[in-house]
């Protein structure tokens, strides 16, 4: 299966995931840094007002995927905001457990790869890392640093990382699928853009695919319009499978676990203006159908979410 065909499977909300109680999830986003070396002006994690200093105790991982897996949950993304390869012992080490021991049947990561070194990069590989996908939105240096506001020094980390990790896999045998994905923009910045990935990045993955520019859970600044780039509503999937804003498929589909263990409801909640249950006090499917999880359920069902927490979102004011 590919990569959009996976996604478009957890975008597109089957009939018996329109319920305010459910089954579990297919998917789970958890994540085990809420670090990132980039800042980008689209991006949820720029709402923090203090990057997290730590990164998810690994028992805690273990525990909390270990309840999922045998909920029945069938894939696990080792990432949810920031960015993984910050910690890379810790990252090998989910990796390897989820594969080795609760023996997930698809294990994921999504990385912006400036801090995917060759060493990084062949421990996933090695520990069973299903799947890689690069997030790569920049078309050169001056675009890269105007919107992820860091070093241009990273972008070209990031294109060689890319490089590295098929010669990589090509040589070494490891089963891990590569991929990426970008924004899609307009006109001749839409040109550059594809310009660099033909250069640098669609020869070494397995299939590229283009995004819209998410509002990352209404977090539309005004730096964005300032640079032309105006967000689509929400979180409507992938381009050629977009969906509805209402009801919003993060709701029902995929669980996303924050670095501090909060089951949220939102795919971009950076904050925990979203949580629905601690899975430090409540095990997964105990939180994944809590109170204040069905009843942001129903009103999404309704298609009208006027005093929940998803009321100011784009997707329902555009």
């Amino acid at each position: 299966m590919s990569i959009t065909e996976r996604i478009d499977k957890i975008t597109l909300i089957p009939e018996d995931y329109l319920k305010t109680v459910l089954p579990p999830p297919r998917s789970v986003k958890i994540e085990i840094s809420g670090r990132c070396n980039y800042r980008c002006s689209f991006c949820a994690l720029a709402v923090r007002s203090e990057q997290p200093t730590q990164d998810m105790d690994l028992n805690f991982f273990k525990l909390i995927t270990k309840d999922m897996r045998d909920a029945g949950v069938e894939e696990i993304g080792v990432f949810f905001i920031g960015e993984s390869f910050l910690n890379p012992k810790l990252l090998t080490e989910c990796v390897r457990y989820l594969k080795q021991d609760v023996k997930m049947p698809y294990v994921f990561l999504t990385s912006q790869a400036s801090a995917a070194t060759k060493v990084n990069i062949e421990s996933v590989m090695a520990a069973g890392l299903d799947s890689l996908k690069w997030s790569v939105n920049a078309a050169d240096d001056k675009q890269f640093e105007e919107i992820m506001k860091a070093s241009a020094k990273l972008r070209h980390k990031a294109m060689e990382n890319i490089r590295i990790a098929w010669h990589l896999r090509e040589e070494r045998g490891y089963k891990t699928k590569l991929y990426a994905s970008s924004i899609r923009y307009d006109g001749e910045q839409q040109t550059l853009m594809e310009e660099c990935l033909r250069e640098n990045v669609i020869p070494y993955v397995d299939q590229h695919y283009w995004l819209p520019l998410y509002s990352m859970g209404s977090f539309a600044t005004a730096r964005e319009e300032e640079l032309g780039y105006r967000p689509t509503a929400g979180n409507q999937g992938r381009l050629g499978a977009l969906r509805d804003p209402l009801p919003c498929w993060s709701v029902f589909t995929e669980g996303h676990v924050t670095v501090d263990g909060k089951l949220t409801a939102c795919c971009f909640d950076a904050d925990g203006h979203w949580t629905m249950g601690d899975l430090h006090q409540y095990d997964f499917m105990t939180a994944w159908n809590s109170e204040t999880f069905q009843h942001l359920r129903s009103k999404h069902l309704a298609k009208d979410v006027t005093g929940t927490i998803c009321e100011k979102c784009i997707a329902y004011n555009s």
